[in-house]
């Protein structure tokens, strides 16, 4: 993956904005968040989530980790705005994730309590986020792409609106799938020169290596770097017990061809109305590819969490995966349940 020759460095195509100062008549003090504002920031982003898409929420892991990589400055990538009453009624965080091949990503993520909506404060925030997010892209010396990125589910149009006021326009569809561990789930075998076996610590770099080579041709997709891994595969949520690989024999002996990682959040099950797992990360080296490994892997997942006596097994896809991935789960006996919308502003 060489970086493109005709394009100049960011910094050159883009000027970095002063700072914007919100303001607004409910907000007595808009500030950077710290450590100490884990809970505050934890208990606000989840009545976000519960008015947007109350099927999942941010884990207090999530906030933790978030406040923790050394890529997020708190003091200039955060805000949160508090009312007369020293009550967090809005936050965002602005990340750019270290490892940028052929993208540079600015992610703008927050929201605005649902008691306050409609009132002009996801407006300040916005332009505040916004801003902050040309700063970071216009700090870039690398001859690539550069896009200020965001996520809006489709049950909150309201979000989708704003964001296409400031610029953003909608670039991609993630949808979100189900499927229901009562019905038959079949058993699908690879090749005869691919094994499935349950996901071990021990191959945990090279399962960060597949991921990364088979992650390449993914939209807006870059590499985690090993700080963000293994807070990935480190976390509370991830579920060694019903996540598997595919190993294969390589030109330097075994490796990795394939993966589904999996994640469980009890948390989310009352909202959800169901037990369940997540899907968080699968994928087929380039190299492997047509082997019916992904089919083998998650049929091995859907019957390992089937074991556990759960309800369903979710995840998401984009809806134009040129690997096919959407017909695959089809197949496999996913059914579509809502959408998100992946929004860009490109330079």
């Amino acid at each position: 993956m060489s970086e493109p020759i005709d394009l100049p460095p960011v910094r050159e195509r883009l000027s970095a904005p002063e700072t914007y100062r919100p303001q607004h008549p409910l907000v007595v003090e808009w500030r950077a968040l710290t450590p100490a504002d884990t809970d505050l920031a934890w208990h606000l982003q989840q009545a976000i989530d519960g008015a947007d898409h109350p099927n999942w929420l941010t884990t207090r892991e999530e906030i933790e980790e978030l406040f923790g990589f050394s890529h997020v400055d708190l003091e200039r990538d955060t805000i949160v705005a508090l009312d007369a009453a020293g009550r967090a009624i809005a936050l965002a965080a602005v990340v750019m994730p270290p490892l940028q091949i052929t993208l540079v990503r600015s992610f703008v993520e927050g929201g605005v309590h649902p008691d306050v909506r409609g009132r002009g404060i996801g407006r300040e925030l916005l332009a505040w986020s916004q801003t902050r997010a040309l700063q970071q892209l216009a700090n870039s010396d690398k001859r690539l792409p550069a896009w200020a990125l965001a996520y809006a589910d489709e049950r909150a149009p309201q979000n989708v609106r704003l964001f296409e006021r400031f610029g953003f326009t909608v670039a991609r569809y993630f949808v979100a799938l189900e499927r229901d561990l009562r019905a038959p789930i079949p058993f699908v075998e690879p090749t005869a020169d691919v094994r499935i076996v349950p996901y071990s610590s021990d191959r945990s770099d090279a399962t960060h290596a597949a991921l990364t080579d088979s992650f390449r041709d993914h939209w807006a997709s870059q590499p985690m770097n090993d700080e963000q891994w293994d807070s990935w595969i480190g976390g509370s949520t991830f579920r060694p017990d019903i996540s598997f690989l595919a190993i294969a024999q390589g030109e330097r002996g075994e490796e990795v061809a394939g993966f589904v990682l999996c994640q469980v959040t009890e948390e989310d099950w009352a909202s959800q109305g169901f037990t369940g797992a997540y899907i968080g990360l699968v994928g087929t080296r380039r190299a492997w590819r047509g082997r019916r490994i992904a089919p083998a892997l998650l049929s091995a997942a859907l019957r390992a969490s089937a074991d556990h006596g759960w309800d369903k097994v979710t995840l998401d896809v984009d809806s134009e995966n040129p690997s096919g991935a959407l017909g695959l789960y089809v197949r496999m006996g996913f059914e579509r349940t809502t959408s998100q919308l992946a929004l860009t502003r490109e330079f």
